[in-house]
């Protein structure tokens, strides 16, 4: 099976993983950290050299590129998709990553990852991937920038801009 088809989900998670880590990473320890098989990691490194968001070295992120994928491409590659109201844990602009800089989000406008055994009721939106819940609550740091990214897939202007400028400030702050 050809793995260099064109991006895929997990591998924005990869990238933000990437972002945030140590610089001596492991692919065992992302592919650990996401929920993922190491082969999974390794093809998503490839994807993501190919799609040159990572150098040539697939060790560092090419956060300039990466975070002009994530405002302009993010949103029609990997649309969310609004669902039913049911428990999850809070993402988008529902997260505690935003909730500082929004005034207008109310219980009853929660956005939530559908999970049994979330803290919140609000209505669900898919996430980015199928374990990307799971690797949120282990690594808080990861849960926000993955909100961050859900506020791109789902949010209205103003939240993405609020959004970029975090993705940005939390992309300077970490070296990959």
């Amino acid at each position: 099976m050809n793995q260099r088809n064109g991006m895929r989900p997990q591998d924005i998670a990869v990238l933000l993983k990437i972002i945030i880590s140590n610089p001596n990473w492991m692919n065992k320890d992302i592919a650990e950290d996401l929920f993922l098989s190491p082969s999974e990691v390794s093809y998503s490194l490839q994807r993501s050299a190919l799609a040159e968001l990572l150098d040539t070295s697939k060790r560092k992120v090419m956060r300039k590129a990466f975070l002009e994928f994530i405002q302009y491409g993010l949103p029609r590659v990997f649309p969310a998709i609004r669902g039913s109201i049911a428990i999850g844990i809070p993402t988008a602009f529902s997260s505690p990553v935003m909730l500082p800089y929004l005034m207008t989000n109310q219980l009853n406008e929660m956005v939530v990852w559908p999970y049994a055994e979330g803290t919140a009721r609000g209505e669900t939106i898919n996430p980015l991937y199928p374990n990307a819940v799971q690797a949120a609550l282990k690594d808080q740091k990861l849960y926000e920038l993955l909100s961050l990214v859900d506020v791109m897939r789902i949010g209205k202007v103003r939240e993405k801009e609020i959004a970029l400028r975090l993705l940005q400030e939390k992309f300077s702050i970490h070296h990959a």
